[in-house]
């Protein structure tokens, strides 16, 4: 029997890259497991997962919040709540056996688009939100964002034809979503130099490139606040790109799952495209998408999320509905993950003065993290760093040496990938390289979190590797 090869399968696949979990992931696990042998020789003591924004993995530690994970253990073990009666809050008791009276065991398949109930909850979140309503027939719950990511695009892409246009620097999970389906990627540039703003320019020639190259422009992809960036669109901005969907009939994919991050609120506030949208009175298709993964929860395994469709067709819903029920229903732990996510516990109820400490410690530590890790970085020759406002990282720009460059070049890897292996390989500290997100040519970053305790030992690993790369390549 002639066995299995890459060559036997879609060769879509073939094209997908995630820089995110990629070489440089995969070397630190190789150290990890390294660092476990008494005689490792490794200049260091711990890795240092400064490459995803996986807040409770550990090393990062980032507390759960207990409101959270209380409702979470009643929903797995139901018979905990006569042992737990007297000793955790009323509230928690009660939010356990609404949703248990609702759902049953959370051991059973759900409606494919989520719990009614907590479809119910989530639309609530949003008009409070907003001030617009919400329809719970608007709303799928998925697992994680990017599951939901993931079903749009399949269903938007017509492979080889449809071009979907989205931010560089960008989430990788675009670019990776768009090989597997055979999209074209329709690149726009964020203004480094104007705190990573969003150009309407940038995107009316990426437009007018894809006309010349026969490519049908049907979405575009909005990340606000950032990733990698940390930008958040004020509200002329928003009105503009809503406005440019509206005259070119692009569909607007409107990936809001930083909205708690915000790290100046007073000068950056968030805006959500739907209230943009309605304000508006805009008849522009929007899909909105959400997630425990971020904000101050961090619940990334239990893979919660969902999205909602403004201006989208019954008959266009049917389909999304039929294809979410492929995969019969998203993890109802994540789904549990959700309605605490959108029903936090309110100023009267007993719950709240602990969640409100645990996430208003959370919030500070990522504030203070990001500005500090941002002054030193910009104080390091050859490194500018714009300040985020928000969301989980800094994207820092090397000026890195020619020297450097040209063994890179030899090497066959990007300038920055090289910078980034040496980092990792000489202080323990993952990163992602800019390469991995999407630059200028000739431009060279790196991505890394807000997430790691310790800042000042952390980010003084990063100023003395710095300094001594760019004396090894002759760049001091």
């Amino acid at each position: 029997m002639r066995p299995l090869t890459a060559a036997d399968l879609n060769p879509a696949i073939l094209k997908v890259q995630y820089a995110v979990r990629g070489e440089l992931a995969i070397k630190a696990e190789e150290l990890r497991e390294k660092l476990q042998s008494e005689s490792h020789g490794l200049p260091f003591k711990k890795v240092i997962s400064s490459n995803i924004g996986n807040p409770q993995q550990k090393g990062l530690d980032q507390p759960f919040l207990t409101f959270t994970r209380q409702v979470a253990a009643l929903m797995e073990y139901p018979p905990l709540a006569e042992i737990v009666k007297d000793k955790w809050p009323q509230d928690v008791l009660d939010r356990a056996r609404e949703l248990q009276e609702d759902i049953g065991s959370i051991g059973a398949y759900s409606h494919s688009k989520g719990v009614p109930l907590i479809r119910k909850h989530v639309a609530k979140f949003i008009e409070e939100r907003d001030g617009y309503p919400s329809d719970p027939e608007d709303i799928f719950l998925t697992a994680g964002a990017s599951a939901g990511v993931s079903l749009i695009l399949n269903v938007l892409i017509t492979p080889n034809v449809t071009g979907i246009l989205i931010p560089i620097p960008q989430y990788p999970l675009y670019t990776a979503t768009l090989a597997q389906f055979s999209g074209v990627a329709l690149p726009y540039h964020l203004s480094e130099p104007e705190g990573w703003s969003t150009s309407l320019e940038e995107i009316k020639a990426a437009l007018a490139k894809a006309k010349q190259d026969g490519v049908m422009p049907r979405a575009i992809v909005v990340i606000n606040p950032g990733n990698p960036t940390g930008a958040i669109l004020d509200k002329t901005t928003m009105c503009n790109l809503v406005r440019l969907c509206e005259e070119h009939s692009l569909v607007l994919l409107a990936d809001e799952v930083y909205q708690a991050n915000l790290h100046r609120p007073d000068t950056h506030p968030f805006h959500s495209f739907k209230q943009v949208v309605r304000e508006l009175n805009s008849p522009i298709p929007l899909f909105s998408f959400h997630s425990i993964s971020k904000g101050v929860k961090g619940e990334c395994g239990r893979r919660g999320g969902y999205f909602e469709c403004t201006n989208i067709s019954d008959e266009v819903r049917a389909l999304l509905y039929k294809m979410a029920s492929v995969t019969l229903c998203p993890p109802l732990s994540g789904q549990i993950g959700v309605d605490c996510l959108v029903r936090p516990p309110r100023p009267n109820e007993p719950s709240y003065p602990l969640w409100k400490k645990e996430t208003d410690t959370i919030h500070e530590a990522l504030r203070h993290r990001t500005q500090l890790m941002a002054q030193r970085l910009n104080s390091l020759p050859g490194v500018s760093c714009v300040d985020s406002p928000g969301a989980l990282y800094l994207y820092p720009k090397l000026e890195l040496p020619d020297k450097a460059v040209e063994e890179a070049q030899k090497l066959g890897k990007s300038p920055d990938t090289l910078y980034a292996l040496q980092l990792l390989e000489e202080t323990g500290i993952c990163v992602v390289p800019g390469s991995g997100f999407g630059q200028k040519d000739g431009e060279h970053h790196y991505r890394l979190t807000c997430l790691c305790p310790g800042v000042e030992e952390y980010v003084s690993a990063l100023e003395n590797f710095h300094l001594k790369f760019l004396k090894k390549y002759g760049g001091l």
